[in-house]
């Protein structure tokens, strides 16, 4: 069984821009902190006339796409020895967000990390600047850095939304550390029902690699359903096949493809063949060999050897034997053995065609490579007994009777064929006597008839 492992890099990274472009709020003293956000906030600070004037000039360079003459005037500004701890935040921010916007993740994440050292930054700002720091760690592929940084955040965030433990989850993923990604998916996917919030298919995604690496296949099962409810798709229908045959559930593969067959979602040779293999080992051998006709037919299934034996078996399982002949007798034409030539031979015998029969029995013989070539000997001799070929068939039968296991079947059968060439002789002779009596019967009445 296998997993895509295609899962972006990005996949949980949320919008940054957002959450950095807060510079209006910052320069007017506080951000609006979200509704559900029980974090409290220091009274709104002021920053003085000539910082906010710089600050302003920087945000409209950057508006005009002037970034590098935007951190020149950030730059310059930041100056801790003369900027209150307040106006160093908000300085620091905007130089991260400058530095974001031009891709200098590096130099962004810099910046922030020295927000993040102020003494006295606003519980509010530092949870929101904590959330950015482990989402750029993990846009530069520095996952362990991350799950430092977004375990800071949960500790900061008494009620934290599905997105951040998905974002967890992401990290996990990207370290290898697969058991530890359940958890936060199913942090994610709790918050968001209590938050009567759509839990999204990727998430579900996530959880089902993660129990996958740890071999839980009864859970890969179960999200394989609830995908399947939800989303339907051949992969997920693939996926539970997968599952059950892990869980060494066998008879329930069949319920799986064909919900995919129905809904249309099987397209492949192979899956067509699996299904029709499927269908044999639930004994409904007749739909095996429909599925298998129709998509030989239609050239989806290869017409191979053994696509045509895989045809006939279903037929004869299905007591078709005359259905199971065209197949078999393709099969035979592409075999360079005698097996299929002896099944062949076994189909006519069946259907009462002992001329084919025995024609298809010399052939495999002939061919050789058998399995059994005393049950060939034997089915050539059944036919040449019905065709009243005594001799020949007494012939196979001896043939068959050096094979230690068939010598009981093949002196039975002699017996049995010299006890009707004896009754033969014995009709013959009656027949003859019968006849001789006649003819001096009708001679002594020719005399008396004279006289």
């Amino acid at each position: 069984m296998s997993t895509n492992r295609g899962i972006s890099l990005k996949l949980c990274i949320l919008v940054i821009a957002g959450m950095l472009a807060c510079t209006n709020a910052l320069a007017q003293g506080s951000g609006q902190a979200d509704k559900n956000d029980k974090t409290k906030t220091k009274v709104a600070q002021a920053v003085s006339k000539e910082v906010y004037e710089k600050i302003v000039k920087a945000q409209e360079l950057v508006e005009l796409e002037e970034y590098d003459d935007a951190l020149k005037v950030l730059d310059k500004l930041y100056d801790p020895e003369e900027l209150t701890e307040y106006e160093q935040a908000n300085v620091l921010n905007y130089i991260g967000f400058v530095h974001y916007n031009i891709d200098n993740v590096d130099e962004a994440i810099s910046s922030f990390q020295k927000l993040l050292a102020i003494p006295s930054l606003e519980p509010q700002m530092a949870k929101s600047t904590t959330f950015t720091v482990a989402q750029l760690f993990t846009v530069e592929e520095r996952y362990q850095e991350a799950l430092i940084a977004i375990d800071k955040w949960f500790v900061l965030e008494v009620n934290p939304a599905p997105e951040p433990f998905i974002l967890k989850a992401q990290i996990h993923y990207n370290l290898n550390q697969y058991a530890a990604m359940i958890q936060p998916v199913e942090g994610a996917m709790q918050v968001a029902k209590n938050r009567e919030i759509a839990i999204k298919e990727d998430w579900w995604g996530l959880l089902n690699f993660a129990y996958f690496q740890q071999e839980n296949y009864s859970k890969v099962r179960d999200i394989q359903k609830i995908l399947l409810q939800t989303w339907p798709k051949k992969r997920y229908w693939q996926s539970l096949a997968g599952a059950y045959t892990e869980l060494g559930q066998d008879e329930k593969l069949i319920y799986a493809y064909d919900a995919a067959f129905t809904q249309g979602l099987l397209d492949k040779s192979s899956e067509f063949v699996t299904m029709s293999q499927l269908y044999l080992q639930a004994e409904v051998p007749y739909k095996a060999a429909t599925l298998l006709e129709e998509k030989m037919n239609a050239g989806i299934i290869e017409g191979s050897e053994k696509h045509y034996r895989l045809l006939s078996q279903s037929w004869m399982l299905a007591m078709e034997d005359k259905k199971a002949i065209p197949a078999l007798k393709e099969a035979a034409r592409l075999s360079d053995n005698g097996e299929v030539d002896a099944r062949l031979a076994n189909s006519y015998l069946n259907v009462g065609d002992y001329s084919n029969c025995v024609k298809s029995a010399r052939t495999a013989v002939k061919k050789g490579d058998l399995k059994s070539v005393d049950n060939a000997q034997i089915t050539l001799g059944m036919c040449l007994y019905n065709e009243q070929n005594y001799t020949a068939s007494k012939s196979a039968f001896r043939e068959a009777a050096k094979v230690p296991k068939s010598r009981r079947t093949s002196g039975q059968w002699i017996r049995v064929i010299d006890a009707e060439i004896e009754r033969n002789r014995q009709i013959r002779l009656a027949e003859e006597a019968a006849k001789k009596a006649r003819k001096e019967l009708e001679a002594r009445k020719a005399r008396s008839a004279r006289a």
